[in-house]
């Protein structure tokens, strides 16, 4: 998407491009002059840039070269190619440029000798540099905003980065800085989309409070139509009361926003459905921040987790292959799930569960002081993994501090992992596992656990991560579950684990999907966009 600049603006900057093409003058001395000129401008040039590591080690590499500033056609591309693209920096969800445009083109303009020449050459660079970092891996450090959003960036490669700018045709090269991924380039066409709607009015009224359901008529029930309508889940109607199409409108709603698809439009359906532009377009701008944190080797076969979508599913070359339903952790700030990356390399067959310190300390050793024989399906075990009679321990004595035992449940259908957990090594302890607790699947919001993600359908995870090396997966994992023996299966191939937190994301069909921001963690990143500078567009849907 082009910015379209006041007159003055663009006037600006073209008369300092034009001004900049004059200031090659330089180059064109001969002698003596022209070798004092020449070093002026590489030390200015090494001067400006010492504050930037990348930028600085750059013109070292090159001898303090100019890759802007000459008045040849390449430089000329260059700088134009740059240029437009912070002016178009805005499309990306990143702050307004224009201002920054502002002052590198009143510079162009305001060049009188080589030193200014070299100075505006590694301003030039510094905000190549900082515009591809934003662009490529993200504005934001996520683990200053929250610190369960432990994500760590990928490293912006700044060598790679100029000698793509130099080999390559600049224009195509700055706009191929962005994301690659289809998720990106489809969450651009819905901020796009979105910015437009929100220009010409939204989706008008919001719909009143109240259930509304089957069968109903009246001025509510036209409002939930007239909003269905507007947001494309129902065709143009006149109907005035709640009938089927209204109802699959309803449900096809529902779906789309992660709500029990009962085609009701009771208190959390009409919440959804009265949230503005606004505020889906910001929810979008927060998932493109997100997929530029996300490392593009995803692998072809990776396991993805959406937090917000209480889901768990194995991707293979950008299709899913299989999905379920899953538990996350607890909206408590000890038992949230992290977001990070990892490789799973194994699964455990009839799991043992050994119990996190904090869990022994904090729930099970007070009711150990009150009753010796609480938990009693849990075993007390010492520093060698050895089974220590309870009789034989004053469990008054002990503090959290100074508890000097380990617990651990054995293999059984009642394991708090269930049957299987699937594991991808990582400081933070967490893994995906079974759980007998079955009846918190149905549930529309599923954060209930400890912080590790439990799946509702672990049996044909399993196998599917077994097919890949294993003729008949069922028959072998059946085998070895029957066997009620704790056994490791080594996967031979290993798989990239995403966990991931997404209010936004568009399908490979169908229309974008909204979640609720169900650990406040939007919320933070959205403020500290802000801060960056980020802006909405200033009519309110």
């Amino acid at each position: 998407m082009t910015t379209v600049l006041p007159r003055k603006t663009r006037h600006t900057i073209k008369a300092g491009l034009f001004a900049f093409a004059l200031a090659g003058f330089a180059w064109g001395i001969s002698g003596s002059t022209a070798t004092a000129q020449v070093t002026a401008f590489k030390q200015a040039v090494a001067e400006a840039a010492s504050d930037n590591t990348d930028v600085s080690a750059f013109y070292r590499a090159n001898g303090y070269d100019a890759i802007w500033t000459g008045s040849d056609k390449a430089s000329l591309k260059r700088r134009q190619a740059l240029l437009q693209a912070l002016l178009d920096a805005p499309a990306h969800g990143l702050p307004d440029q224009t201002s920054m445009v502002a002052k590198l083109t009143d510079a162009l303009k305001s060049v009188q000798t080589t030193r200014d020449l070299g100075r505006v050459e590694a301003a030039l660079s510094k905000a190549f540099v900082t515009y591809a970092e934003d662009l490529k891996t993200g504005m934001l450090v996520p683990s200053k905003i929250d610190d369960g959003m432990v994500r760590k960036k990928a490293d912006l490669d700044a060598e790679a980065l100029f000698t793509g700018l130099m080999a390559e045709q600049p224009t195509a090269y700055m706009r191929n800085l962005a994301p690659d991924s289809p998720q990106y380039r489809a969450l651009m066409r819905e901020k796009q989309r979105l910015e437009r709607l929100v220009q010409t009015g939204g989706w008008g009224p919001t719909v009143p409070a109240g259930k509304k359901q089957p069968g109903q008529k009246g001025a509510g029930v036209i409002a939930l139509r007239n909003r269905l309508i507007a947001m494309g889940y129902l065709e143009r109607s006149a109907s005035g009361s709640y009938d089927s199409a209204l109802e699959q409108a309803v449900q096809a709603f529902q779906t789309a926003h992660g709500l029990a698809a009962d085609g009701v439009a009771g208190d959390s359906t009409l919440k959804e459905i009265n949230i503005s532009p606004n505020a889906r377009l910001k929810s979008v701008i927060i998932a493109m921040e997100r997929e530029r944190w996300l490392t593009p080797e995803r692998g072809d076969r990776h396991v993805l987790v959406n937090l917000t979508d209480f889901s768990a599913r194995i991707m293979d070359h950008g299709e899913i292959t299989f999905q379920t339903r899953s538990v996350i952790g607890k909206n408590t700030h000890d038992r949230r799930t992290p977001e990070f990356s990892d490789v799973m390399d194994h699964m455990v067959i009839n799991p043992s569960w050994y119990v996190p310190r904090s869990i022994v300390t904090k729930e099970y050793l007070p009711k150990l002081k009150a009753n010796p024989n609480a938990v009693s399906h849990i075993h007390v075990t010492d520093n060698k993994g050895r089974t220590v009679s309870r009789g034989a321990i004053d469990f008054s004595k002990y503090t959290a501090r100074s508890f000097p035992f380990s617990m651990r449940q054995p293999p059984s259908k009642t394991n708090a992992l269930g049957l299987v957990k699937f594991m991808f090594p990582n400081k933070y302890n967490i893994y995906l596992h079974d759980s007998p607790q079955k009846h918190l699947y149905p549930r529309e919001v599923r954060a209930y656990s400890h912080g590790c993600i439990r799946l509702a359908e672990p049996f044909e995870f399993a196998y599917a991560l077994l097919a890949k090396q294993s003729e008949e997966p069922k028959a072998f994992f059946d085998r070895i579950l029957k066997s009620g023996n704790e056994t490791r299966v080594n996967l031979e191939t290993h798989v990239p684990v995403h966990l991931i937190y997404r209010t936004a994301f568009v399908p490979n069909k169908g229309p974008v999907e909204f979640r609720r921001d169900v650990y406040g963690r939007d919320a933070k990143v959205w403020a500290a966009l802000e801060r960056a500078g980020v802006v909405l567009p200033g009519v309110q849907g």
